[in-house]
C-alpha cells in the first residue's frame, strides 16, 4: 500500500493515508514524497474532497473508516485494481509470484532492468537500497510488480495477482500459508493456476523445477512456454533444468549460471544463502525472456545491495553483529539462517523471534517453528500475552538455549544478558517488533 502511494504520488495525485501503526522504513519513503500519514482508521483522517479510496487488504467490514467509505457513498477500489487501471496499461508487467522470496526476487529483476538501461517501473513490497523507495513510474515499457497471492480486499477475495496479467511470470515455489483465507494448499495452488491462466502464449513463465507443487498446478493447464531453474547439485548435469546455478562459494556468495547446459557467467554478489541463489537466478531468467542478456548485467550483481530488512545488517557493537530480518514462514526461516551459518562458520548466531504473521498468530506454523531454527545456538521467543497458541512445546523442542519474553523491553534486557563478543544477532519478524533491532543495537553501544 505504501508502493501504491508512491506511484499515485508520482503520478501528480496529492495523496494521504492511515495505518494503525506507521513505522520505517516505509513511514520514512512516505513523509519524504510528501504523503500526508495518520495513526489510526479514524473516519476524520479522510479528507471531506478526497475523490478515491484505495483500501488495503488488512481492513474488513467493522473498521471505522471503512464503514464511513461505505456510508458515504465514497469512490472506493483496491490496492491491486488501482495499480491495473492507472499504471499497468501499455506495459509489459513481470510478475513475482511465490510464498518466499518475491520481494528480494522483484528487487533483483528491477535492479537487472535498471542497469540494462530499461528503466523499468516497479512496486515492491519493501523499500530496495538500490533504489531507495519501493516503488516508482519509470520510463521503460516493463513494469515490475510483486504478486502477492493474498486476498486483494474485503470486497475482493481473489488473490492480488489476478489483476496484474503479466507477460513473465516468475513462480518462487508454493507452500502453505496465510492460514487465515486459504483452507489447505490446494486453495492456494487453485490461485496461482489464476495466475498461469492469465499469462499469454507469446509470454513465459519461470517455474522453480524443484517444486513438486507447481508441478501439480502447471499441470491443472498451461498455455505458455515454461523455463525450469534450479540448484545444480553434485552430480547433476549442467542441463538438468533450463536455468542452473552451481555454488562456487558454499554460503551463496558466488555461483556459476548455466543455460541450456552452457555457462553463461558467474554471479559475485553480496547475498547469502541457497535461496537467494535461486531468486537471483530467476531475475536472470526473467531478463533473458524481454531480450536483456544476462551475460551483459550479471557484472552489476556485485553491487546489488537488496531490501532493507532482508537479513539487514543494522551494526556492530561491542563485538556483537545485529540483523533486522522480515520473517514470516519456516522455511525462510531456516534458509536465513542456513546462508547466515555459512557465512559466519562456527560463531554464535542468536535469534529474537516474535511471531507477526496472521498464520505465526493463529498457530499454523507452530509445528515446523524448532526445526526452522535448528542452527541458532540460542533463541529468544517474544510471547506476548495475547498470543493465541502456547509457546512453551516450540521452545522445549528448539536444539539450542531458548526462552521466552513477554515484551519487547524484557527481551532487549534477555538479548543483553545472552549476548557475547562475536555473536550475530538476527531480530526476525515481519512487523515493527516495537523497534527492538534498533534499540538493542543502541543498548549494546
Amino acid at each position: 500500500m505504501g508502493g501504491v502511494a508512491a506511484l499515485a504520488r508520482e503520478h501528480g495525485h496529492t495523496v494521504e493515508g492511515s495505518d494503525q501503526a506507521v513505522y520505517p522504513p516505509m513511514s520514512t519513503q512516505l513523509e519524504n514524497l510528501g504523503i500526508a500519514l495518520s495513526q489510526g482508521y479514524k473516519p476524520e483522517n479522510i479528507s471531506a474532497d478526497c475523490d478515491e479510496i484505495v483500501i488495503g487488504n488488512a481492513l474488513s467490514r467493522g473498521n471505522p473508516a471503512v464503514e464511513y467509505v461505505l456510508d458515504s457513498g465514497l469512490h472506493y477500489t483496491s490496492g491491486a485494481a488501482w495499480l491495473r487501471e492507472h499504471v499497468l496499461p501499455g506495459r509489459d508487467t513481470l510478475a513475482v509470484a511465490g510464498t518466499h522470496g518475491k520481494t528480494t526476487t522483484t528487487t533483483i529483476l528491477s535492479f537487472l532492468l535498471d542497469r540494462a538501461g530499461r528503466d523499468p517501473g516497479f512496486l515492491i513490497g519493501g523499500v530496495a537500497e538500490d533504489f531507495g523507495v519501493s516503488a516508482r513510474v519509470g520510463t521503460g515499457r516493463e513494469f515490475v510488480v510483486e504478486a502477492d497471492e493474498y486476498d486483494t480486499a474485503f470486497f475482493d477475495k481473489r488473490s492480488k495477482f489476478v489483476h496484474y496479467r503479466p507477460l513473465v511470470a516468475i513462480l518462487n515455489n508454493l507452500e502453505y500459508d496465510h492460514a487465515d483465507i486459504f483452507p489447505d494448499i490446494a486453495a492456494i495452488q487453485r490461485q496461482f493456476h489464476h495466475l498461469v491462466r492469465t499469462v499469454p502464449g507469446r509470454g513465459r513463465l519461470i517455474v522453480n523445477g524443484e517444486d513438486a507443487r507447481l508441478d501439480e498446478v502447471l499441470a491443472m493447464g498451461c498455455w505458455t512456454p515454461v523455463e525450469r531453474f534450479g540448484l545444480l547439485r553434485e552430480g547433476m548435469a549442467d542441463d538438468a533444468f533450463d536455468w542452473g546455478a552451481r555454488l562456487v562459494n558454499d554460503d551463496g556468495s558466488a555461483f556459476a549460471v548455466f543455460h541450456g547446459g552452457r555457462a553463461v557467467g558467474d554471479v559475485h554478489w553480496s547475498m547469502l544463502g541457497n535461496h537467494n541463489v535461486l531468486n537471483g537466478l530467476a531475475a536472470l531468467a526473467a531478463c533473458h525472456a524481454v531480450g536483456v542478456d544476462p551475460a551483459e548485467v550479471m557484472p552489476a550483481l556485485a553491487g546489488f545491495r537488496s531490501v532493507k530488512r532482508r537479513l539487514e545488517m543494522l551494526g556492530v557493537a561491542n563485538g556483537i553483529t545485529v540483523y533486522d530480518d522480515f520473517a514470516h514462514h519456516p522455511t525462510a526461516i531456516r534458509t536465513t539462517l542456513e546462508g547466515l551459518r555459512a557465512k559466519v562458520g562456527n560463531a554464535r548466531i542468536v535469534v529474537a523471534m516474535e511471531p507477526r504473521s496472521n498464520s505465526m498468530r493463529l498457530g499454523a506454523h507452530a509445528d515446523a517453528l524448532a526445526p526452522s531454527l535448528e542452527i541458532a545456538d540460542a533463541v529468544v521467543f517474544l510471547h506476548r500475552p495475547e498470543l493465541s497458541w502456547d509457546a512453551t512445546k516450540v521452545i522445549a523442542a528448539i536444539r539450542g538455549e531458548a526462552r521466552t519474553a513477554p515484551t519487547a523491553d524484557s527481551l532487549i534486557a534477555t538479548l543483553r544478558a545472552l549476548a557475547h563478543i562475536g555473536d550475530h544477532v538476527v531480530f526476525m519478524s515481519n512487523g515493527g517488533f516495537d523497534g527492538a533491532p534498533r534499540r538493542f543495537l543502541a543498548a549494546l553501544g
